[in-house]
């Protein structure tokens, strides 16, 4: 699906999620955080390479298992074993072929259909700073680490390179329809830089240097981090690190090769990794070396007919990104902590929340998907849970009455909410969703050809995949903000999360398409009711 599609991957299915701020005096400098970044990057690709990572698994019982007991008595137990002990104790193992595209890997565009490249063997890093690509090498050559000295001095003279931004900057490419970047591609490889492509798309992965200062605005992060400077940025990298020049950071991640389960895999476990055990500090000193001699700057070749696409990509590029707009709303109205306590599901009162704030702004409902890891089947990745149902609309329906029902009603149709949320989400995750099957149906029969079935060609189906809520939530505590794009132009696109005492949502649109303000609006009283129906007799 994901390669065969021919729309930019930029707003279209690259998603980001920010670090939170660094808070140590010192480290939020860009050089030292992308140091520390990088270093605890390099140590979680040796773990992952010498098969050593902690597995993925999935907590039935995680007040039992997701604890550190549990993970020393699996460490000594005998590999023959340790699986049998994982079941009794109701901890089942996760899906991990997707970690072999994390690294060193990226999509190539072709025409019809892309291709996912991975050259595990290479031991280069790749920097974007002002347009410019540089490499440097990050392994000695019998896959060692460098030190952090040596890779704190490279990196330092990267952003002290003050070389103009280049005239023609071919990364906006990677921000381009897939056929036209599979032709300028080609295009390029015959004017002489099959090298430098090879170099970007075989590197470990890609840190950008950003010229801009977001601060704590939400408005400037999202737009920053979800697509930013198409001029420096390559967005056909398995995933990018980047970094303000305010020291803010966030990835950004191509979608074709993974999902959530490797990302935030690796998410975690970096920004764990950089807090406790940073490889330097910000008093720490540079190797003296000649970094000019480790560092290289990639030159291209560029013919007149690459640098007119050059400028009408940019063209493109600002048209596709000027009327996207973000909202956030975050909350102590409605929180974990409280849901557990009232026995409703978290994800199932965010999800009811979305639904009562659309009924309350449009006086309907429509299509909603929110995404699901399949990830508990072999090269499992997403089903569909439909968050809209009869329940929710009940729901959302009582509450838009003059004379709503009383909250006791509220909270048994709130319960209601829960339980069959509850179900949907238990069926996605076990492959008994049916969007993935019918998809699936309807490819064979366009392989077939002929007249497709009557089912395809209902106006009922396609509009049931016209998503006006796309909604995925992000489940880790070590992600501040996060978001994407629309799937489809009046739609919205709802990043989300539900903590022990808050909750949060970045909401995206197109203007003129949507009203975000409104949504948001709507969204606080949807909350509010829910929480006043559940904590209210």
């Amino acid at each position: 699906m994901y390669l065969s599609d021919r729309v930019p991957v930029v707003l279209n299915y690259n998603p980001f999620m920010a670090f939170h701020p660094e808070e140590r005096p010192g480290y939020s400098d860009p050089v030292i955080r992308a140091t520390n970044t990088l270093v605890s990057s390099l140590r979680y690709m040796c773990t992952l390479r010498d098969s050593v990572l902690e597995p993925v698994v999935y907590h039935l019982n995680p007040a039992k298992s997701d604890n550190q007991r549990f993970r020393n008595i699996m460490r000594w137990m005998p590999t023959s074993l340790a699986s049998y002990a994982a079941y009794a104790l109701k901890v089942f193992p996760l899906d991990m072929s997707q970690f072999g595209n994390l690294f060193h890997s990226t999509r190539i565009p072709e025409i019809g259909k892309d291709s996912l490249k991975c050259d595990p063997h290479a031991r280069h890093m790749l920097f974007m700073k002002n347009g410019h690509f540089y490499i440097f090498d990050v392994f000695d050559r019998d896959g060692n680490i460098l030190p952090p000295e040596h890779i704190h001095a490279c990196i330092s003279y990267i952003a002290k390179d003050q070389t103009p931004p280049p005239k023609y900057p071919i990364a906006i490419f990677s921000s381009e329809n897939r056929n036209t970047w599979a032709a300028c591609r080609a295009e390029l490889l015959a004017a002489g830089n099959e090298a430098a492509l090879n170099a970007i798309d075989c590197a470990a992965f890609n840190i950008v240097f950003d010229d801009v200062e977001v601060g704590s605005q939400p408005e400037k992060i999202f737009h920053t981090f979800l697509y930013g400077n198409g001029k420096n940025r390559w967005f056909d990298k398995s995933f990018s690190v980047i970094f303000t020049s305010d020291g803010q950071g966030a990835l950004n991640f191509e979608h074709s090769w993974g999902d959530g389960v490797a990302v935030m895999s690796y998410f975690n476990e970096v920004a764990k990794d950089v807090q406790e055990k940073p490889s330097i500090h910000p008093e720490s000193v540079p190797a003296n070396i000649d970094a000019s001699q480790f560092v290289r700057r990639l030159e291209f070749n560029l013919t007149s007919n690459l640098e007119a696409a050059i400028n009408k990509a940019i063209q493109t590029y600002e048209t596709n990104i000027s009327t996207l707009q973000v909202n956030v709303l975050e909350s102590k109205i409605l929180s974990k902590n409280l849901c557990k306590k009232y026995k409703v599901s978290p994800d199932a009162m965010m999800q009811l929340g979305f639904q009562v704030a659309y009924y309350l702004q449009h006086g309907m409902v429509v299509a909603t998907y929110e995404s699901c890891s399949t990830a508990a089947f072999k090269h499992g990745r997403t089903e569909t849970i439909r968050p809209a149902t009869l329940e929710t609309t009940e729901f959302a329906k009582a509450v838009s009455r003059s004379q709503p029902p009383s909250n006791a009603d509220l909270k048994k149709l709130i319960m209601e909410c829960s339980k069959y949320h509850g179900m949907l989400t238990k069926e996605a995750a076990m492959g008994q969703g049916f969007d993935r099957h019918l998809f699936g149906l309807r490819k064979l029969a366009e392989a077939q050809g002929g007249r497709m079935p009557d089912l395809f060609i209902d106006p009922a189906y396609a509009k049931i995949n016209h998503n006006i809520l796309s909604t995925s939530t992000l489940p880790s505590a070590a992600i501040s903000f996060g978001g994407f794009a629309p799937v489809v132009r009046d739609g919205f696109g709802v990043g989300y999360q539900i903590q022990d005492d808050w909750l949060g949502l970045v909401l995206s649109s197109y203007h003129p398409h949507r009203d975000g303000a409104g949504f948001i609006e709507c969204a606080e009283k949807a909350y509010k009711i829910i929480h006043d129906a559940l904590t209210n007799p």
